[in-house]
């Protein structure tokens, strides 16, 4: 009689219990990453020119637009695009073990491997090559987020000890042909190393522009993921080392003591704000770009003209673009004292 009774009790556990493992196996964000997901394995950052926005919940019709337009050639580095896909997708798929986000991860990292180019730089977008986005891409970090990703394949860190191992010698053998790519782009003047432009001509190795205010130039905020990523190599050769070494004495010789950039609001300016450069004697900051000849800071509106002052440029740009920066302190203050107890000669 108690056998009888308590039978669908136990039933009903067992459903709940089940249906309360179904509802942890999918994850809401990674859900929308897979509509997302461009047939050729990586993913657009902006859509008919909207941010992709992972929180927004989609209707049913949306998915099915959205991913009708799977074939659309707009599949992306930039903005941390498909490498923030692959990183999320590979954590979720070790949360909940929802196989469909490993195979959109694997799928994604497929397509890092096919963008690669043979000199061992990644382009902006791919595989559209319109404009500038063939050139090999250091800005905003594209090609640098795609070689921590693939190093963390090598290393088995950051949840990448799920993904095929069969990806793990590719993923060693892109990482060299990336770290040559890195070696060969950075700039020398008058026989010495400095560090590196934000973007080159995929096939000459040189720097290249890119937007209008984008011009050849050494790009300080570029420059130290480069550095980063280097010193995550272990057993550096002696070339790596002297890349590093090179890039810190030029951020040292670079840096401007004394000042700081602020966005301020101004209701004289046509954006009702302006970027201003201040007098603060406890800052440090490094220009966005130095001249490549003269390592002076250089400033470029809309109109390609380059300018030595930032005062020169049109407000829009002014205001609008991060001319001044702190990147280079965290390498001095933690990453550099660090690699160096390690690799110091």
């Amino acid at each position: 009689m108690c056998s009888t009774f308590f039978k669908p009790v136990v039933l009903l556990i067992c459903l709940m219990a089940a249906q309360f493992s179904y509802a942890q196996t999918t994850d809401p964000i990674a859900e929308n990453m897979l509509v997302y997901q461009r047939s050729v394995g990586g993913w657009p950052k902006a859509v008919n020119n909207i941010k992709v926005d992972y929180n927004k919940p989609l209707t049913a019709d949306e998915k099915q637009a959205i991913k009708a337009d799977s074939l659309h050639e707009d599949a992306t580095f930039d903005n941390k695009a498909t490498s923030r896909e692959i990183n999320y997708l590979v954590t979720a798929y070790k949360k909940t073990g929802n196989k469909n986000y490993l195979a959109a991860a694997e799928k994604g990292i497929n397509y890092i491997l096919n963008a690669q180019y043979d000199n061992g730089g990644w382009p902006q977008f791919y595989p559209d090559k319109h404009l500038y986005r063939s050139e090999i891409t250091y800005n905003d970090n594209a090609m640098i987020n795609v070689l921590n990703i693939l190093q963390d394949i090598v290393d088995k860190k950051h949840d990448y000890d799920v993904v095929n191992p069969a990806f793990v010698p590719k993923a060693k053998a892109a990482v060299a042909k990336g770290i040559d790519c890195i070696l060969k782009t950075q700039i020398a003047v008058n026989g010495k190393l400095t560090a590196w432009c934000a973007q080159y001509d995929k096939d000459s190795l040189k720097p290249a522009k890119a937007r209008a205010f984008e011009l050849p130039s050494i790009a300080s905020g570029e420059s130290v993921g480069i550095v980063q990523f280097l010193m995550r190599q272990k057993n550096p050769s002696p070339e790596i080392k002297k890349s590093i070494e090179s890039a810190m004495a030029w951020f040292e010789k670079s840096k401007i003591p004394g000042y700081k950039f602020e966005i301020i609001k101004d209701a004289s300016q046509p954006t009702g704000k302006d970027g201003i450069v201040v007098a603060d004697p406890n800052s440090v900051t490094w220009a966005r770009f130095y001249d490549i000849d003269t390592n002076k800071p250089q400033f470029v509106g809309r109109d390609s003209k380059p300018k030595e002052t930032l005062a020169e440029i049109e407000n829009e740009r002014r205001a609008g673009y991060a001319w001044y920066g702190t990147w280079p302190q965290k390498l001095f203050d933690k990453d550099y004292p660090k690699w160096l107890a390690t690799n110091a000669k």
